[in-house]
């Protein structure tokens, strides 16, 4: 798949920061979905003896979330690790993932921030605007803002707001487990980012495109050190 390549890749973290602000006030946060039929996952993994990336996208069928797609590249890490410009470590490696798919999803959960986010362009809303389509981040971890911890139940969510703005939602995704920083990405509000993210839970407290997504890239990872070598470049979906 296409994406559009809107800037360079090796940048200072200063010049980052630059594009940063001016991919922001491209962003979509007025839905762009008809109709979900496919939703991808995608996550990053890191080799802590190289400087390795590991980046998979694997698509879903929806709602049944039944893998139709396993794409993957791995590629040797270059910006620094700084908050904020974590797209700038982890783009380059999903963006040649994507270059393998054959057919794109409808909407892409990543696992890292949308809007929610100092400049208000994480992961998914970057990466967003470059695929141009319709995406969702689901975080572990909250980046900015404030929020009151939402009910124990599963299914519910307080808002996480900054300067009285709503980011995101703080999502609980099963009862007695952590819970989840769900933001927009692009082309999808924010309603729905939360209805999707809470449709495709299964049982785990991470949704279930990115789950796979992470379960991939530790495992590539893994094999990829105990190898020697590096790992193949295309992984069949299991049937």
């Amino acid at each position: 798949m296409d994406y559009r390549n809107l800037h360079p890749w090796k940048v200072s973290p200063e010049e980052a920061i630059h594009i940063q602000t001016k991919l922001q006030k491209k962003v979509i946060l007025t839905n762009g979905l008809d109709q979900i039929k496919r939703i991808a996952g995608a996550d990053i993994s890191y080799s802590r003896e190289t400087k390795k990336a590991y980046g998979a996208i694997i698509i879903f069928s929806f709602p049944e979330l039944e893998v139709l797609e396993t794409e993957f590249a791995v590629e040797e890490v270059s910006f620094p690790y700084i908050p904020g410009l974590l797209t700038f470590r982890e783009g380059p490696v999903l963006l040649e993932a994507w270059e393998l798919v054959k057919e794109a999803p409808d909407v892409i959960i990543f696992d890292g921030q949308g809007i929610a986010h100092p400049r208000r362009i994480g992961l998914a809303t970057h990466l967003g605007i470059l695929l141009d389509r319709p995406t969702i981040g689901c975080a572990k971890s909250k980046l900015t803002g404030k929020y009151s911890e939402p009910e124990d139940a599963a299914g519910s969510y307080t808002f996480l707001k900054e300067d009285d703005k709503i980011l995101g939602a703080v999502v609980r995704t099963k009862e007695g487990i952590k819970t989840l920083f769900v933001s927009s990405g692009h082309r999808i509000n924010l309603a729905s980012s939360i209805e999707i993210v809470l449709k495709c839970i299964r049982g785990y407290r991470l949704p279930e495109p990115t789950r796979q997504a992470h379960l991939l890239v530790n495992k590539l990872r893994i094999e990829d050190r105990m190898s020697g070598t590096r790992v193949r470049q295309k992984l069949n979906p299991e049937p």
